[in-house]
């Protein structure tokens, strides 16, 4: 039997550092848009940044700068070596229909033979990854109408090899305006069936989530990536897809769960991103109702990673759009067994820095700031999981004890 093999392609990632974006922070995103790459399968091999004011609204970048990423490519092409070509950039803002045209004319020239390296922006690449990933009819749905919403407004690169073509019978009009004026209304009327569609939809899970009864609902939250699937296999004892991948889960995951005696409904939503399209946004209303109608949140953080807490403001700023009152919140700080610490020399009188403080000191700052509903645990390594299900114990009963004060005696019964 032949083995095919599949190409894989390779990527080079672009991103700007402005006076509202710092170079340290520019690479953080640059390295957290190499983790999509790798996630959709596409292997980044070299970063270029560009110190600008803003963006250039023609190219993005400056035309040194451009021309600096066409010459790499063609060294690259040169070598013959699969692995060595460039297949596509990726840039990690979101990119006009008119900067994607003329970035792909740019990269692509060549005197003789015209290259045909793809030109995407973090947007795309986060819609394919969603179309690669959604499992159930409902996830592709919603992903689709998000993906044709993007591309609705860009089609009229994909025709431009038409342009100087001219219809018959003395009309103004080319042939590439028909063809784009055709398939954007093939596109709309698309669009307009999925809305349909996920408005059914919405209604049905609107009802689903009725018939769940007045059972106390808690959602896990948090950015993409922080452990949130693990942990609800953990809590529910069920076996939702995980891996060390962004965006694992995109389909809204319900279990019942309970702790002692204690029954509620726990889901495990899509997780956060910073600069997440605001298509997917919109799409997945569904999905963030499950935030938006539980009674009690579990944020799940990465205590692991170098800016945990900027991907901690993130999430709280989503909440805070997605939900108009405060919900009860339980922050839960994941992957201990992953943290780092580079003790301080003593000599050293440069103020503190994230990894320069312990986990002994991140526990009391943060503890001082959420008091009792903040917690540190592993939930790959199973540490102080225990104390986690006392404090959801606690939380929950709360809750449960307001909505049914006739059951309060068995609560007592119980811790007696």
């Amino acid at each position: 039997m032949i083995e095919i093999k599949q190409h894989i392609e390779h990527a080079v990632l672009v991103g700007l550092i402005t006076p509202n974006q710092p170079e340290e922070r520019t690479n953080e995103y640059l390295d957290e848009l190499a983790f999509l790459a790798d996630t959709h399968g596409i292997v980044p091999v070299k970063c270029f940044t560009q110190r600008l004011d803003q963006p250039n609204t023609a190219t993005y970048v400056g035309e040194g700068k451009l021309e600096e990423i066409r010459r790499y490519i063609v060294e690259r092409e040169t070598s013959k070596v699969e692995s060595d070509i460039i297949d596509v950039v990726i840039f990690d803002d979101e990119l006009s229909p008119r900067q994607i045209r003329n970035l792909e004319k740019a990269i692509n020239h060549r005197d003789k033979h015209p290259a045909n390296v793809r030109v995407i922006d973090r947007t795309i690449l986060i819609l394919e990854i969603f179309l690669q990933r959604a499992q159930t009819s409902y996830a592709k749905t919603q992903v689709e109408m998000a993906h044709l919403q993007y591309m609705l407004p860009r089609l009229t690169r994909m025709w431009s090899h038409l342009d100087r073509q001219r219809g018959g019978g003395g009309t103004n009009r080319g042939m590439g305006e028909t063809q784009i004026e055709a398939d954007k209304r093939v596109i709309g009327q698309r669009i307009a069936l999925l809305r349909e569609q996920l408005k059914t939809i919405d209604k049905q899970m609107a009802t689903q989530r009725q018939h769940r009864g007045k059972m106390v609902r808690v959602a896990l939250v948090g950015y993409t990536n922080v452990g949130k699937s693990t942990l609800m296999n953990l809590l529910s004892k069920s076996d939702v897809f995980a891996e060390n991948k962004l965006f694992a889960t995109l389909d809204t995951t319900v279990r019942k769960v309970t702790i002692a005696n204690l029954p509620f409904l726990l889901s495990d939503t899509v997780g956060f991103i910073r600069k997440l399209p605001h298509h997917l946004v919109e799409s997945f209303k569904s999905t963030l109702d499950e935030v938006r109608e539980s009674d009690l949140l579990i944020h799940v953080v990465d205590i692991s990673h170098p800016n945990f807490e900027e991907q901690y403001e993130v999430v709280e700023q989503t909440i805070a759009d997605i939900c108009k009152e405060d919900k009860p919140t339980i922050v839960v700080f994941n992957k201990v067994d992953n943290f780092t610490y580079i003790p301080k020399e003593e000599d050293d009188l440069t103020p503190l820095k994230r990894e320069n403080l312990s986990l002994e000191n991140l526990e009391k700052t943060w503890m001082a700031r959420l008091g009792e509903d903040c917690i540190f645990i592993s939930a790959k390594k199973k540490e102080n999981i225990d104390a986690l299900r006392e404090l959801m114990y606690d939380r929950i009963k709360a809750i449960h004890v307001k909505r049914y004060p006739y059951n309060d005696f068995l609560f007592q019964k119980y811790e007696e």
